[in-house]
């Protein structure tokens, strides 16, 4: 465990490279909904956005939510270790406090006008694929992190906690952002344990209502929980349309339109 944590961006990078590869094969070879943008544009731009991002975090914070664990477990800061909990149940409810927060957090990210206009690059994507995943504002991202670390430090997670949180989160990003579709026997089964792609496809419509639904990233239960979950697409996943029309042309999803997206007239 003691590997895990000293080089916890070398297995979060593997990790992720795995994934994205591994899923984006799988989406190549059955995908579930085709394209009239070139993958090369958008996969381009997409993947030039998390560069970005990356780079970003990196030149603004010293250290990031795996070490802001480690100095609250070292001080004794934060929730957790006020009330003695430790070992093996602190790092799984850490790690359910962790989706539950960056759900409220997407809730947010959608009802808040300021917020919504960084966010609504994400969902302007006029394709769902597992590109889709990386195609963040880099405001967003900042906000994020900050977000993320407060909570880590208000509730004095172990580090441990955050990088076993940091790697679901980016694996089923990538899994449930995937143009593919489960076989309809097994999607049900896996849809109670994990959102799946037809689960968060329809929180990428373009219809509000179904935008407004199905915040989770990582586990289902919250949405069901908190009243914002939707079966399906009213218009079924074949006819359902993806995106936000007014920033769908192929010009909008070139990395220059997408970081002015947010300071762009509508919503």
């Amino acid at each position: 465990m003691n590997s895990l944590i000293e080089h916890e961006a070398l297995w979060r990078a593997g990790i992720f490279v795995v994934l994205l590869t591994a899923f984006a094969i799988w989406e190549l070879a059955a995908p579930a909904r085709r394209t009239g943008i070139p993958r090369v544009i958008r996969w381009g731009n997409n993947f030039a956005m998390v560069v970005l991002d990356a780079l970003i975090l990196r030149l603004l914070f010293p250290i990031l939510a795996v070490g802001v664990a480690e100095l609250a477990t070292r001080n004794g800061w934060g929730l957790f270790p006020a009330l003695g909990v430790s070992g093996a149940f602190a790092v799984i409810a850490g790690v359910l406090l962790l989706d539950l927060a960056i759900y409220g957090q997407h809730v947010m990210f959608h009802k808040v006008p300021v917020l919504w206009r960084l966010h609504r690059m994400h969902h302007a994507d006029p394709h769902f694929d597992v590109s889709t995943a990386l195609r963040f504002h880099p405001v967003e991202i900042v906000l994020s992190m900050a977000i993320k670390m407060a909570v880590v430090l208000a509730i004095g997670l172990m580090p441990l906690a955050v990088v076993v949180f940091e790697i679901l989160l980016s694996g089923t990003a990538l899994f449930n952002h995937s143009n593919a579709r489960l076989p309809r026997a097994i999607e049900p089964i896996v849809r109670s344990f994990v959102v799946t792609p037809d689960m968060h496809r329809v929180h990428h419509s373009d219809i509000r209502a179904e935008t407004d639904s199905n915040y989770g990233f990582c586990l289902p239960w919250w949405d069901r929980l908190f009243g914002t979950y939707t079966a399906q697409p009213r218009r079924g996943h074949a006819g359902m349309g993806i995106g936000i029309g007014r920033y769908g042309s192929r010009r909008d999803q070139w990395l220059d339109r997408l970081l002015v997206q947010p300071f762009r007239s509508g919503k």
